[in-house]
């Protein structure tokens, strides 16, 4: 192996969420670690998350629960209804619904620059370097290179550490490395767009909405910043339809609102006008729903998966980004607690590879809004006197507990 680096150092491959709240867990651990992130600027992308109560259970006890509550909305109910805007099920949310920690609804942007401002104030700006991006990784008995490159694929350098933690998402390049045959990713046979609107607080001003079923469209709908002097909330929107039609994923590909607009143009709903709603956006985004197979394994000797790069699931049941934080609190403790980093990555992977595993293949038939799928065909798409002659509570309150189950933010899960 050649080039510089510390060797008992923990290199990170990726600047986004997994790899950031990998980072501080590592440094609170006393763990020496370095992210190296391909972008030269670390700027804010994409839209809005969902953080459940068990990723915000995580992030508080790295400290961030205030920092985050300055810049998301506390997030109190979620509400399920048909296209025809009647209300299917409501239900209470984080620390409405009794969990000790709360949801948060925020921008990706506003939780990276929190992972990302605690990081380097902690460990050091000079533990991030920007515009490497990973070309392969190597090891021996005595570590791991990594190799990476800057933008124009030229000023390459290799970094020598104790181990290697893949973070480089949904396009990870370590993970092409051990899986080099693996092949498309799975399309869903549902295509997305997504975007942020400036409009006047939606029902509570913190509610999660889902409406709707993807045969006819979709819409999930959920404020991300609080309201402007204006009384304007940032509400991020996605819109879901069935189309055999899709491009290759990329989070940041432009979309056009006449791809998709006809779907909702006579959803106008006491609650909201859902065709003036996404017609104000301020920008339209358009993605695949998409996943991966899970995987066999994740760890080779001193290299490993974390996050999409792990695991990518379809956006389905705001457990994408939550699964990546559990995943680095995990990583850590693992490093923590074994002296032999091969064994550390062993053990990190026994306790997430089939709980994440669960929840991917949960995600393309059971999520939350199964329950609007059961309306959907219980009803034939029809409105319906009351919900009560179509579906029971105990029903709907099933379909939303079992998820809760699996995906591992029941209470009980939390209280354990």
């Amino acid at each position: 192996m050649s080039g510089d680096g510390n060797r008992n150092e923990v290199i990170i491959v990726g600047a986004g969420i997994g790899g950031l709240t990998l980072g501080l867990a590592l440094h609170q651990a006393g763990i020496s670690c370095r992210i190296f992130e391909s972008t030269a600027e670390i700027r804010q992308v994409g839209v809005g998350i969902n953080l459940l109560p068990h990723a915000t259970r995580e992030l508080a006890a790295l400290g961030l629960e205030e920092a985050l509550a300055s810049v998301a909305i506390t997030t109190t109910d979620a509400t399920f209804f048909n296209r025809f805007g009647q209300l299917i099920y409501q239900e209470p949310l984080g620390r409405a619904a009794g969990y000790e920690h709360p949801q948060f609804s925020i921008h990706r942007g506003d939780l990276q620059r929190v992972l990302l401002d605690a990081f380097r104030a902690r460990a050091g700006a000079d533990r991030v370097v920007t515009d490497r991006h990973c070309v392969a990784v190597a090891q021996d008995g005595g570590g791991v290179a990594v190799t990476f490159a800057g933008a124009s694929g030229a000023d390459r350098v290799t970094i020598r550490g104790r181990v290697a933690i893949a973070c480089d998402g949904i396009n990870s390049v370590v993970r092409k490395q051990f899986f080099p045959g693996e092949g498309e990713p799975r399309y869903s046979g549902v295509n997305m767009w997504r975007g942020v609107t400036r409009w006047k607080p939606i029902l509570s001003g913190a509610s999660m909405v889902r409406a709707g079923w993807l045969s006819h469209g979709k819409v999930v709908i959920y404020p991300i910043r609080r309201s402007d002097t204006c009384g304007l909330q940032l509400v991020n929107w996605v819109a879901e339809i069935e189309t055999p039609n899709y491009r290759k994923r990329d989070w940041n590909r432009a979309g056009s609102l006449d791809d998709f607009i006809w779907a909702f143009a006579d959803w106008h709903f006491d609650w909201l006008d859902v065709p003036a709603f996404l017609r104000a956006a301020d920008s339209v985004l358009e993605f695949p729903m998409v996943d991966q197979d899970p995987l066999p394994r994740w760890s080779f000797g001193r290299v490993t998966l974390l996050g999409d790069a792990a695991h990518p699931m379809v956006p389905r049941g705001s457990n994408g980004a939550g699964q990546a934080i559990l995943d680095a609190r995990a990583l850590a403790t693992a490093l923590l607690a074994h002296d032999d980093p091969v064994a550390a990555l062993s053990a990190y992977e026994q306790q997430r590879l089939e709980t994440t595993a669960r929840i991917v293949l949960t995600n393309r038939t059971n999520p939350p809004d199964a329950i609007l799928r059961e309306v959907f065909l219980r009803t034939n798409d029809k409105p319906f006197r009351a919900v009560e002659d179509v579906i029971s509570r105990e029903e709907l309150v099933e379909l939303s507990d079992g998820y809760k189950r699996i995906a591992g933010y029941s209470k009980a899960a939390l209280r354990s």
